[in-house]
């Protein structure tokens, strides 16, 4: 089953030159925005897809978004690159999630709301490891695709549903059936794809912490808090929050700081 996962990682297409450099951009300990604009303005699809990102429901600005040099002023340059990146990947990997019982939408709401959690809880701790914890808290779960297209063609889609459905965890579900899990492919694709080594190493061991390099632990750890909290089938349900609580208690994270940034979030939510 590895040998199928491996094989299925090494046919994906390639990422576009425009992303390449961009993840270059974005390791810079200095960055300027104009240097930014200068490599999306290069490539006309990822421009139309922050446009049509920053002028969603998600962001409900007053005014239309026409430009992206207005989009970088607007959102950040930080945050436009977690935007350029992800979108990027999702249309790649075409997601279709039926196995999980979710579907595309739901994968985005919950990709977001880890990004914003981990910009809500680490904001006031930490703001350079919030900057290095957000992309990774938005990819993370993308090896879920690989994962999906291999039970259904391995006709294991039914019984991975019956699984997950009978209060198995997902990941325990993805390692009886498959023999790994979203983290470790979602690590492998970025590797195919050559990105940085800080965002492999950051997500590769989140469901297996103990095996961790020590200086990527407290970042895996952060990342299963977030994972826990946003749990694609069980988002932000009181279960789902207890169990994202214990699980910062036990890595002695700030717990009290994720409380609030759980209820911000939560009120946000219902806001809109």
């Amino acid at each position: 089953m590895i040998k199928d996962i491996l094989e299925k990682v090494d046919n994906l297409p390639p990422l576009p030159q425009t992303i390449k450099e961009i993840e270059i951009f974005r390791n810079k300990s200095n960055k300027d925005a104009d240097d930014l604009l200068f490599i999306i303005e290069k490539d006309a699809l990822i421009v139309s897809t922050l446009l049509k990102v920053a002028n969603s429901a998600m962001f409900n600005f007053r005014s239309k978004i026409e430009t992206p040099k207005r989009i970088i002023g607007l959102l950040g340059i930080n945050f436009t690159i977690f935007i350029a990146i992800n979108e990027t990947i999702q249309n790649i990997l075409n997601t279709n999630l039926e196995p999980y019982e979710i579907n595309e939408e739901d994968f985005r709401k919950a990709s977001n709301l880890s990004s914003s959690l981990v910009k809500l809880w680490l904001n006031e701790i930490d703001s350079n490891l919030k900057e290095e914890i957000m992309l990774p808290a938005l990819l993370q779960e993308i090896g879920k695709v690989i994962l999906s297209e291999l039970l259904t063609v391995k006709n294991k889609a039914v019984e991975f549903n019956n699984l997950i459905n009978n209060n198995l965890e997902i990941l325990e579900a993805e390692k009886q059936l498959l023999g790994t899990s979203t983290s470790k492919v979602t690590a492998e694709i970025f590797r195919h794809w050559k990105l940085s080594e800080s965002l492999i190493n950051s997500i590769e061991f989140v469901d297996d912490i103990e095996n961790c390099k020590p200086e990527f632990k407290q970042k895996a750890q952060i990342l299963d808090v977030i994972k826990t909290a946003c749990n694609i089938k069980d988002l932000l349900t009181s279960n789902s929050i207890e169990k994202a609580i214990n699980k910062a208690s036990m890595y002695n994270l700030d717990v009290n700081s994720l409380k609030t940034a759980i209820e911000t979030l939560k009120q946000d939510i219902s806001n809109n």
